[in-house]
């Protein structure tokens, strides 16, 4: 996608142009997260995040552990010691 050049409105506003948007899959109204990275913001929809989120902790969970199903029996274990 090529640069577009914008505007900062009051407020401290930033209109992202419609084809960013659409392209990010955002909407009026989504929230979305931004960060300044390398001198750059950055901006991305919620479901980007968090596909991001899962792709850096496939990267330190082996395949086929259910991380979610080991926190389950820790607290069952802990359940039954108490």
């Amino acid at each position: 996608m090529t640069a577009h050049r914008v505007r900062i409105i009051e407020g401290g506003k930033l209109v992202i142009p419609a084809l960013m948007r659409r392209e990010l899959g955002i909407a009026t109204g989504d929230t979305v997260l931004v960060e300044v990275e390398g001198g750059e913001l950055r901006v991305r929809s919620l479901p980007q995040a968090v596909a991001r989120a899962q792709a850096i902790l496939r990267r330190h969970v082996p395949e086929g552990v259910s991380l979610a199903a080991e926190l389950i029996a820790d607290r069952r274990r802990e359940a039954e010691r108490e």
